[in-house]
C-alpha cells in the first residue's frame, strides 16, 4: 500500500491584518525578483548597462525600464491569454466579463456589486506572447537588437517559470490525471473529486517546475562556458559571431523550444482545464498553443544570424 502525499497547504502564506498574502503571489514575486537580478547581472557582464567607454562605466539606463516592460507584458498577456483561449464564453459575452478581464474583481450575478478575488486565471502562452510584444516596444525605445534582449531574458525565464508552477502547486490548481504512482498527490479541490473521493493524481505542476529549473541550470552553464571560451579575445557583444553567443537568438530558441516541447507532452498528464479547452479534440488548448512556440524556437536556433536586428 502506497503512502500518497495528502496535499492541503494553506493558500495564504501570511496575513497583515485582514489582508492575506497568497503563496501564489509570493512565487510570482520571487520569480520576477530573481529574474530581475539575473538579467541585471547579464547586462553588466555584457557591458550593455553600464557600458564601458574609454575604461569608464557609463550608465545608459537601458536596464532600468526593462522590468516594467516585462511585468506589464507578462501579466497582461497571461491574463488575456487565459480569458480568450480558455474561458471566452464567460469573458467575451458580457460587459461584466470584459471588465473582469482587466480588473482583479468578480461581479455579483444580478448586480454591479463586486468583491476582490485577484487574477485567478493566467496562461503561460499568453504571458510569453505578451512578453515578446513588450520587448519589441522596449527594443524600439532603447535601440537594441531584438535577439540580444530575447537571449538575456530567456536565460532568466526558466527560473521564473519554475516559481510560477510552484505557485500553482500551492493553489492546488492545474492538477494532473489520476495515478497509482507512489508519488501521487491527493488534492482536495472540487476539480480533483472523482466518484465522491479524492484519488491520487500526478503533481503535474511539480513536474513542470523541476523541468524548468533544469532548463535554467543547463542554459546558465552554456552561457558561462561560452563566455569563458572568448576570454582574451575580442568579445564585445555585437562583434561575437559564434552560434551560441548572446545576440544570436540561440538562448531564446533553446528555452522556448525545450519548455513548450515539455509543455506539449505534460498536457497528457493534466486534467482538462475547462472553458474552450473542453477535451473534445485529441490535442488540448495548451498543446495547440505550444506548437507555434516550438517551431519558432527551433527556427531561432538554426536560422542565419543577423546581429543588426
Amino acid at each position: 500500500m502506497f503512502l500518497y502525499i495528502d496535499w492541503q497547504p494553506s493558500i495564504e502564506a501570511f496575513k497583515i491584518g485582514s489582508f492575506g498574502v497568497r503563496w501564489y503571489s509570493l512565487c510570482w514575486v520571487a520569480g520576477l525578483l530573481v529574474g530581475y537580478l539575473i538579467v541585471r547581472k547579464l547586462f553588466a557582464d555584457q557591458q550593455i548597462d553600464p557600458e564601458i567607454k574609454n575604461g569608464t562605466k557609463v550608465y545608459t539606463h537601458r536596464f532600468d525600464p526593462l522590468f516594467i516592460y516585462c511585468f506589464v507584458g507578462i501579466v497582461l498577456g497571461a491574463r488575456l491569454g487565459h480569458c480568450i483561449f480558455y474561458e471566452p464564453s464567460y469573458y467575451l459575452t458580457s460587459v461584466k466579463g470584459f471588465i473582469e478581464m482587466f480588473l482583479p474583481i468578480r461581479f455579483a450575478q444580478n448586480s454591479w456589486d463586486f468583491h476582490m478575488i485577484g487574477y485567478t486565471g493566467l496562461a503561460s502562452h499568453g504571458g510569453t506572447a505578451g512578453l515578446i510584444l513588450a520587448l519589441y516596444l522596449y527594443k524600439r525605445s532603447k535601440k537594441m537588437p531584438m535577439p540580444v534582449i530575447l537571449d538575456n531574458l530567456s536565460i532568466a525565464a526558466p527560473f521564473a517559470a519554475c516559481c510560477i508552477r510552484l505557485g500553482n502547486l500551492m493553489n492546488s490548481e492545474i492538477i494532473g490525471t489520476v495515478t497509482d504512482k507512489p508519488w501521487g498527490f491527493i488534492f482536495h479541490t472540487p476539480e480533483a473529486m472523482q466518484g465522491g473521493t479524492f484519488p491520487p493524481r500526478h503533481p503535474s505542476q511539480l513536474y513542470e517546475a523541476l523541468f524548468y529549473i533544469l532548463v535554467f541550470v543547463a542554459v546558465w552553464v552554456i552561457y558561462q562556458r561560452s563566455r569563458k571560451a572568448y576570454q582574451g579575445k575580442e568579445n564585445t557583444l555585437y562583434q561575437v559571431r559564434e552560434r551560441i553567443s548572446v545576440g544570436s537568438g540561440f538562448y531564446f530558441g533553446l528555452v522556448i523550444a525545450s519548455i513548450f516541447t515539455f509543455r506539449f507532452f505534460i498536457e497528457f498528464l493534466k486534467e482538462v482545464q475547462g472553458g474552450a479547452d473542453n477535451g473534445s479534440t485529441w490535442l488540448d488548448m495548451g498543446q495547440m498553443l505550444s506548437i507555434p512556440f516550438v517551431i519558432a524556437g527551433v527556427w531561432m536556433m538554426v536560422r542565419k544570424v543577423d546581429y543588426k536586428n
